[in-house]
């Protein structure tokens, strides 16, 4: 019995895919539990049409992104911090200072959308990534600066 998955099901596919498995098993455990549904014609159809539709949105997104990584590219963010006598910082920047100076400028980005790959431990700039889409990934100027 060829069934359509509605859940990820562990060894077994992902949501959207068309499995065969046994009809007891269909019947009695899949179905029952909104785990899948039948495969028939109509159901075939519906999950093309939201997979074409997930592709669209996801599209959407990815271009959305595109934009921003653009926007972003022209930004410049300042972080000061405080130094000891010889201009070393007492500590690395964080991401959290990166994402209060991306808001300065109008930015509102998640902490964990900031990507920095190696510790940023003296004064200088920066280049810094902000992962905005899994396809789209933007470079930020960051001036780290003394108080």
């Amino acid at each position: 019995m060829e069934v359509i998955l509605s859940q990820d099901v562990q060894s077994m596919g992902k949501v959207g895919d068309i499995v065969k498995v046994k009809e007891g098993y269909a019947r009695n455990f899949l179905i029952p539990r909104k785990m899948a549904c039948l495969a028939t014609p109509a159901n075939r159809k519906k999950i093309e049409q939201l997979e074409k539709k997930k592709k669209m949105e996801y599209e959407k997104q990815r271009i959305e992104a595109q934009k921003l990584a653009e926007r972003l590219h022209k930004v410049s963010c300042t972080v000061n911090v405080e130094v000891n006598d010889l201009d070393k910082l007492y500590g690395a920047v964080t991401v959290g200072e990166v994402v209060n100076a991306l808001e300065v400028e109008g930015f509102p980005i998640d902490k964990k959308d900031i990507v920095i790959e190696k510790p940023i431990e003296e004064l200088g700039i920066f280049e810094v990534g902000v992962k905005l889409h899994p396809e789209v990934t933007a470079k930020v100027r960051l001036w780290v600066t003394k108080k």
